[in-house]
């Protein structure tokens, strides 16, 4: 199975939806061919009445296509060719070879921690939420 997402004109991921692997053909009930790769299984999804107005991407679990598995709510960074989650905090930074946010400091290894954007630390939970 493969996963592709949906997404709209402001490249905002609205929905993710199971589809075909990129490697089947299957003859559509158009008679067209379709299949062979993600980009044909995209323009697929893309032509689909019920998908009408947003434009399609693969994802995957494993992170083997476009940085990040999507999300709804993600940004899809044409630049990029990558899925971005919302950034948690204003001071957190985008790592450009994952594309996903980084604290101002690295979290401790050890412990369990909250980010405080409030101090820009971290601080340690102790047993509390």
């Amino acid at each position: 199975m493969a996963h592709y997402a949906l997404i709209n004109s402001k490249d905002i991921v609205v929905q993710v939806i199971t589809g075909v692997d990129e490697n089947i053909t299957q003859i559509d009930l158009d008679g067209l061919q379709v299949g062979g790769s993600s980009e044909a299984w995209e323009k697929f999804y893309e032509t689909r009445p019920w998908f009408s107005g947003f434009y399609c991407k693969r994802t995957s679990y494993n992170n083997n296509y476009r940085k990040n598995y999507a999300g709804i709510g993600y940004t899809y960074d044409g630049s990029r060719d990558a899925f971005i989650p919302s950034k948690p905090f204003e001071s957190w930074i985008l790592n450009e070879d994952t594309c996903r946010w980084d604290s101002p400091i690295s979290k401790p290894l050890q412990g369990v921690w909250k980010w405080d954007e409030k101090t820009l630390q971290w601080v340690e939970l102790n047993g509390e939420n």
